[in-house]
């Protein structure tokens, strides 16, 4: 039978957790659950709100592209969104300024919005209009005026690819959602290392192996050394190398003699008279004379 596709169901999710702004109550201006629907009723037939089961012959959500007949499963492949209305960034915005956006996106050709098939909806609450990708449709019934139809091409339910950046990009904008540059897949990347960090080793979360390394404690650790040989090698590296770098730092690099040696070396006897100071030339005179004699 026809069934929600998981990746619809958590687009849903972003924008009830988003818009609904009171869960706990039922308020006009609300995205309530009943207000996004996926999967079409018992009675429906035919169209993306419905899977193979329901599809009827010449099904325009099958046949007119091959990204849908080749994608055809038991998911429905359409997401229904409500009438609501928030106040964010000092402005209000509301299910046609919603759609509105969501259009221009696809207008665009946004990376984010490219399994869009159609959009039905209404920009203003008075007139019905249809964005679609195809170009065969251009127009809705009034059920429109009061919810926003999207369309997804069925190839990606079947891949249950992620439609959910469209979504948070939009409440980004609008400034419900915190701005940030990251990719699904950045995303994805920073769950895995944070649930790696907050797994326990015995004694120290892992994200500590780093300062335990540098402070020597896992050096005989057998079980960290059978766990992270790469990891011990190179903590005796660092140990080292920061041993090595305070005996330097606590080194005094003067040499007097050496200098005096090196200065000496790059002077003839005519330089050597010619810098000193005719005071005490009879002294060094005498003194060379005495050695000399001795």
């Amino acid at each position: 039978m026809t069934t929600a596709p998981a990746n619809l169901l958590a687009a849903r999710r972003l924008l009830l957790d988003n818009l609904n702004i009171d869960p706990d109550t039922s308020r006009d201006d609300d995205l309530e659950p009943g207000e996004v629907g996926i999967v079409g009723d018992p009675a429906h037939r035919g169209g993306y709100h419905c899977g193979s089961d329901r599809v009827v012959t010449n099904d325009y959500s099958v046949v007119e592209s091959t990204r849908d007949s080749t994608g055809l499963t038991l998911y429905a492949s359409a997401l229904d969104v409500g009438i609501f209305e928030v106040r964010s960034g000092g402005r209000t915005h509301n299910l046609p300024t919603f759609s509105t956006w969501c259009v221009a996106q696809c207008v665009a050709n946004t990376p984010d919005s490219r399994d869009l098939r159609e959009i039905i909806y209404s920009p203003d609450g008075k007139v019905v209009r249809r964005w679609d990708r195809l170009g065969r449709r251009s127009s809705g019934d009034d059920s429109h005026l009061y919810h926003t139809h999207f369309s997804y091409f069925r190839d990606s339910t079947k891949a249950n690819r992620d439609q959910q950046p469209l979504f948070r990009r939009y409440l980004t904008t609008i400034g419900l959602l915190e701005d940030d540059d990251m990719t699904p897949e950045e995303h994805n990347w920073l769950q895995t290392v944070h649930r790696n960090l907050t797994v326990l080793d015995g004694r120290n979360p892992v994200g500590q192996i780093y300062t335990r390394m540098a402070l020597g404690e896992d050096h005989t650790d057998p079980a960290f050394v059978v766990q992270h040989p790469t990891l011990k090698s190179l903590g005796a590296q660092l140990t080292a190398l920061q041993t090595a770098l305070t005996a330097l730092a606590n080194k005094d690099f003067t040499d007097e003699a050496a200098i005096v040696q090196g200065v000496l070396a790059g002077l003839t006897p005519e330089k050597i008279a010619a810098a000193i100071p005719p005071t005490i030339a009879k002294q060094v005179a005498d003194e060379l004379a005495r050695r000399m004699v001795a």
